[in-house]
């Protein structure tokens, strides 16, 4: 009798805090963005027999459930002190890394051969047509390996940047690898965020130097200023607990000239920066004032000498590098770019020609590199 009412009480007291959780979730209204973790969060997907037969709408109602779980970030907080506590090396996607480093999972399945090659066979269409330099940067997992946990697996981006490499020819590569390689003992990347830091750019900014065969502009690297010390990046909301704070730092030589910049061809700044994102969970929109489908600068350097950039958000922190090199720069961000590239590129060439630089990160450039 006593095995079977405890039955019955634990039976109760679930069906209870299901029921307590199942109407607090009907009160509580749908969030848009979850600023925890710097995306739009899922919403309620629209009915159809078709989309119920097809599994459709089964799947994007999960996500949506997910996503709007009441109080789901105290829970994801709760789970990740809880397997911390049970020396999980790996939650939500990231690795604890050594020295307080969180580093994303990059998991080598989810990159197939296919998507390789059909990635690597658009930039090299896009190489050959616009003579574009290529710098695709590699993630903290390729080149922190150290703190990695033993035995992590990891995506191999050097195999796929040989591939990058020997389809768009040694004159159009810019070898960043070995460049952030010969730096890992540095801060080149957050521990709490998956973007390079400002002196990881810094270093990717001198191999671009090297590559096109200029001489950088001298940025002072013991110089750079720093703008806040309490930064705690994507890879931190991911696993929703307090960690290691990072900086973000800039360099000061960047605002010695006035720059006009217009975003999405209509806001206007007269700066390369946007501190306002400082007081955010994203401060690394601090640069470029975060991302944009296109973003016009004009500097006060090199009359005539015009580059256009196709990236992802790897760029922002690099482009006010690329300032001091040229009075026009042209931004695009494909991600958020619904127009035809090459159309785009032709209206703003120059007669005398321009510079044109691809710059993402491996994994985004697997993920989202493609345009029409």
């Amino acid at each position: 009798m006593d095995d079977k009412r405890n039955s019955l009480l634990t039976i109760g007291l679930v069906c209870a805090v299901l029921l307590v959780l199942g109407v607090a979730d009907l009160w509580n209204s749908d969030r848009v963005y979850s600023e925890a973790e710097n995306r739009v969060l899922a919403s309620r997907p629209a009915f159809s027999w078709e989309s119920l037969f097809t599994g459709e709408y089964g799947d994007a109602y999960e996500k949506y459930m997910s996503d709007q779980f009441v109080g789901r970030d105290k829970w994801v907080g709760l789970k990740t002190r809880a397997d911390i506590h049970f020396r999980k090396k790996e939650i939500n996607g990231v690795y604890l890394g050594a020295d307080r480093y969180l580093i994303g999972v990059n998991d080598p399945g989810e990159y197939t051969e296919q998507m390789e090659n059909s990635r690597v066979a658009s930039l090299t269409k896009l190489v050959n047509h616009w003579d574009a330099k290529v710098m695709l940067v590699p993630t903290a997992d390729n080149i922190l390996t150290d703190k990695l946990p033993a035995f992590a697996p990891y995506y191999d981006e050097e195999r796929l940047l040989t591939k990058v490499r020997n389809s768009i020819g040694e004159e159009h590569y810019i070898d960043v690898y070995h460049a952030l390689q010969e730096h890992a003992q540095e801060p080149i990347y957050y521990r709490t965020d998956h973007h390079w830091t400002s002196l990881g750019a810094y270093y990717g900014f001198l191999a671009w130097a090297d590559s096109v065969g200029r001489f950088p502009y001298p940025y002072d690297v013991n110089g750079m200023k720093t703008v806040s010390e309490n930064f705690q990046g994507t890879l931190q909301s991911r696993i929703n607990v307090d960690w290691t704070k990072d900086s973000i730092q800039y360099f000061p030589e960047t605002e010695k000239k006035a720059v006009s910049v217009t975003y999405d061809f209509a806001d206007t700044a007269d700066s390369l920066y946007a501190p306002d994102y400082l007081d955010t969970k994203n401060q690394y929109g601090f640069f470029l004032n975060d991302n944009h489908a296109f973003i016009e600068i004009h500097t006060g350097y090199n009359p005539g000498k015009t580059l256009f950039v196709i990236k992802d958000s790897y760029a922002n922190s690099l482009i006010p590098l690329l300032t001091a090199h040229y009075e026009n720069i042209y931004v695009v961000d494909l991600r958020y770019f619904n127009g035809k590239l090459f159309q785009l590129m032709e209206q703003y060439e120059p007669e005398q020609g321009m510079d044109v630089l691809v710059l993402y990160d491996c994994i985004h450039f697997l993920e989202d590199f493609k345009y029409y």
